[in-house]
């Protein structure tokens, strides 16, 4: 496929200036790095407003950018009401979450778990965030390729993908390997700005080009022919759908417990705000704001909808190309449709969104790596030798190298990705974009039982992540095809299955005592 009227000088002004902005960023807040908490905490000095944003850009991916769209062009709303528990869970996440774990000054949430169940607990949790994280990153990245593939070279091949994906790789390890977690926070409040403005931009120039006015947009929505588009609640009890209204309050606040609690992702730069109380108030306030975004990116797959499958009401204004794959259908209308300058912009806030997510996985990836396995085994290895630790500047370059490592990893596995799903094998990448289950569900099972109850020890830890993999593992959909229970449920209700029995599992081992606030890791860290 070939762009309509091509990248002119002004679109390609738009996304270079836009590249420069972010390396300039990344490299201004690199002054400020002078030891490990520094830079993967920003001294713990943040505001809570940019911290705010920082998780809204995050938890908005490139899949949200290309995804959401598809979602309502070819279905409906009833997406949004999962964002009912999101809020929910944020709120959880915020008061109950958030305070003890801020409080233990540890870098990483998982410096928690060392405490309660000792240092293999630690770094058993590190370590499956690590893979989790890789998979489900690096697809978010391959995905993001999509867009810009199209854009420079009007196809989706092997040889047109990967070269994108590298560049997108290398801008987004550069910046964030200058300037660590400030980087990351300051350059997603630019990112979320942009991804809105595009976003909105692309909302304005639709509605100019639909020959109808808005009430009849609407009605033609509620009269499509496969039923109403703008249905927002399901009140089914098909436990296979992720967007009931059960599945929205419920499952989905069991949900975003784990992914805003237990995933150091996100986390992360909560724990760099002023404050326990400031960093749970950006999370909360970070999940309200997140449902107008979503509404806005749901309200483009349905304008969509109406100018690229509804003719009879385009008339002379139908669009001439052929809509090939649903999954293209956004890139391909502002590569295709959009004016110059405005389609730099909405490319821009592509770039946007596939950055902010980019940036924190390999930032928060390269905390676990250094403060939860190579500290440690630095700080052993100095006792053993029977020398003193060096100043923090050495720590702060094994930082760097970290973040540089984990952006390669992701990068590499994103190209991995493209030539399995040409060679025809998707599993891969499905699995991937739901691989943080297999993590998240069991950590968050782990943590309530460390948060909340003073049983468990380090073998019951392990024993119950262990047991959790499995189960995620077994209850996917493509396990025993031939023998599928009818019963059987898909995402999000994994997390409401795997998680108490994770948690029942944990406590299950008799107390562990307390770990002391000065262990071996801290004084490393």
């Amino acid at each position: 496929m070939e762009a309509g009227h091509g990248f002119s000088v002004i679109d390609w002004a738009v996304i270079l200036t836009y590249m420069a902005g972010m390396l300039v960023i990344g490299a201004v807040v690199s002054r400020r790095q002078n030891d490990t908490e520094e830079f993967f905490l920003g001294g713990r000095t943040m505001p809570a407003w940019a911290v705010s944003l920082s998780v809204i850009a995050s938890s908005l991916s490139a899949a949200t950018f290309i995804g959401v769209p598809q979602m309502s062009f070819s279905g409906d709303l009833r997406y949004l009401s999962t964002y009912i528990g999101a809020c929910l869970g944020g709120f959880v996440v915020a008061v109950f979450f958030v305070p003890p774990l801020y409080r233990a000054g540890t870098i990483t949430i998982y410096g928690y778990l060392e405490r309660r169940y000792g240092v293999a607990a630690k770094i058993a949790a590190s370590a499956l965030f690590l893979f989790g994280r890789l998979l489900a990153s690096g697809a978010r990245l391959f995905m993001a390729g999509i867009g810009f593939a199209l854009m420079w070279y009007g196809g989706t091949s092997p040889g047109e993908l990967v070269p994108v994906i590298i560049v997108l790789g290398v801008v987004g390890t550069i910046y964030t390997v200058c300037g660590g977690i400030r980087a990351v926070i300051w350059t997603d409040t630019v990112q979320i700005t942009v991804t809105v403005i595009a976003a909105t931009a692309a909302v304005f120039f639709l509605l100019r080009s639909i020959p109808l006015p808005v009430p009849e947009i609407v009605a033609a929505l509620r009269t499509a022919e496969g039923g109403d588009k703008l249905l927002l609640v399901d009140t089914s009890l098909k436990l296979s759908s992720p967007y009931t209204i059960w599945a929205g309050v419920f499952a989905m606040t069991v949900v975003t417990v784990s992914t805003h609690g237990v995933d150091h992702d996100m986390l992360q730069r909560v724990m760099a705000a002023r404050s326990p109380l400031r960093g749970g108030m950006a999370l909360a306030g970070s999940m309200l704001l997140t449902v107008p975004v979503v509404a806005l990116f749901l309200g483009i797959g349905l304008l969509l909808h109406i100018y690229y499958a509804r003719p009879d009401l385009m008339g002379a204004a139908a669009p001439a190309d052929a809509l090939e794959d649903t999954k293209n259908v956004f890139p391909q209308y502002v590569l295709w449709h959009m004016p110059s300058g405005l389609r730099g912009l909405t490319m821009a806030g592509l770039f946007a969104s596939a950055m902010s997510t980019f940036d924190s996985a390999i930032n928060a990836m390269a905390s676990c790596l250094v403060a939860d396995i190579y500290l440690p085994w630095r700080a052993w290895r100095l006792r053993r030798d029977g020398r003193a630790e060096t100043p923090g500047a050495t720590h702060v370059a094994a930082s760097r190298a970290a973040v540089a490592l984990m952006g390669a990893g992701l990068t590499v596995f994103a190209v991995l990705a493209v030539h399995m799903q040409h060679s025809g094998n998707t599993r891969l990448i499905d699995f991937a974009l739901g691989v943080m289950a297999f993590a998240l569900a069991p950590l968050l099972g782990v943590f309530c039982a460390a948060l909340f109850t003073r049983r468990g020890n380090g073998a019951s830890m392990l024993l119950s992540t262990a047991a959790g993999v499995a189960m995620v593992l077994l209850l996917q959909p493509w396990m025993f095809p031939a023998t599928r229970w009818e019963w059987s449920v898909g995402w999000p209700w994994h997390w409401v299955i795997v998680s108490p029995v994770c948690f029942l599992i944990c406590i299950a081992g008799k107390p562990a005592p307390a770990r002391g606030a000065e262990g071996p890791e801290d004084a490393a860290c």
